[in-house]
């Protein structure tokens, strides 16, 4: 049996088959233009498939664009939260897995747990996506880069500063910079660094990531600044993050010190006053809600080349 093309960790796959997502995304979108949201794709990739999709985190973004994507690709999809599933009663992951490897052509999972994703995977005859986990989230990084180039050209060669927590979206920036070839510039507070494995492992493939804990020094020339929320789901610590982060608030002031055609990303929900300013979230530099958007067209293509119809 043909073993499954699984999405897990960007780190994992070729530098060509991202390309490959990226360029396919951008032709499905265009191809769409003007169309309702409804109507399939000509092609029609996912047509007779059924995307599972599993929630153990609340999800606005991840399951409406998944939901839409497979519309639009001619599939279908079943939704149901881990406490629907025997899962919230202590079957096992792989149980589930064996089970869902039978009942259907493709399992998204958002999950509180990286390990879970993988144990997922491990025991799957069917394509396992990360809808999100403690540890990546690469399928919103897809949309980022695509959003980024759909309005300023190829990624390789520029510089992406990411500024705030390194948490599991900055991993998958830092699993990204070395396949497409993108300067990142981090700035974060010494106790919220990013994964130090994954840190050595970008480097380890020739990666040009720089860590900081001045925000400056991070966005200063950089074609793209990017944040977070500063308390994820999960936290506890919440007032002590919001003291760390305050210095690293993206105002107008910060974005001055980027390149003059920088733009800014954020994956959303956004805590307005937080990390981010109404300024910069709503100026002309903002491009969230293009990025917002773009979880569709990505995640499109994403499960394209789940299904071997790219690549």
């Amino acid at each position: 049996m043909t073993k499954p093309r699984h999405f897990i960790d960007l780190w994992r796959h070729e530098a060509a088959d991202l390309r490959a997502i990226l360029n396919d995304a951008k032709a499905r979108k265009a191809a769409r233009r003007g169309w309702p949201q409804g109507r399939r794709d000509a092609d029609a990739p996912a047509a007779e498939r059924t995307l599972a999709m599993i929630f153990e985190k609340n999800s606005t973004r991840t399951r409406f664009s998944f939901d839409a994507a497979m519309r639009q690709l001619g599939g279908d999809v079943i939704i149901s939260s881990s406490s629907d599933m025997q899962l919230g009663r202590g079957e096992t992951i792989e149980d589930t897995a064996r089970v869902l490897s039978r009942m259907v052509d493709a399992v998204m999972i958002r999950a509180h747990r990286h390990e879970d994703v993988e144990r997922l995977a491990w025991a799957s005859q069917i394509p396992v996506l990360n809808g999100l986990s403690d540890k990546g989230h690469p399928c919103q990084i897809i949309a980022d880069l695509l959003t980024y180039e759909e309005h300023r050209g190829p990624v390789a060669g520029r510089t992406i500063a990411w500024v705030g927590d390194g948490n599991n979206v900055c991993s998958s920036f830092i699993h990204a910079a070395p396949k497409l070839g993108f300067k990142l510039k981090i700035a974060c507070p010494a106790i919220y660094h990013p994964d130090l494995v994954d840190l050595a492992r970008a480097a380890d493939q020739g990666g040009q990531v720089e860590l900081t804990d001045d925000p400056a020094q991070a966005v200063r020339g950089a074609d793209c600044v990017i944040t977070d929320t500063w308390v994820s789901m999960g936290d506890v610590d919440h007032d002590a993050r919001l003291d760390a982060f305050e210095p690293y608030q993206v105002d107008e002031a910060l974005m001055a010190v980027a390149a003059p055609d920088g733009v800014f990303l954020h994956c959303l929900p956004a805590h307005r006053g937080e990390e981010v300013t109404d300024q910069v979230i709503d100026g002309p530099r903002s491009l969230v809600w293009d990025e917002a958007e773009n979880r569709i067209h990505a995640q499109k293509s994403i499960l394209a080349w789940c299904f071997s119809a790219i690549g």
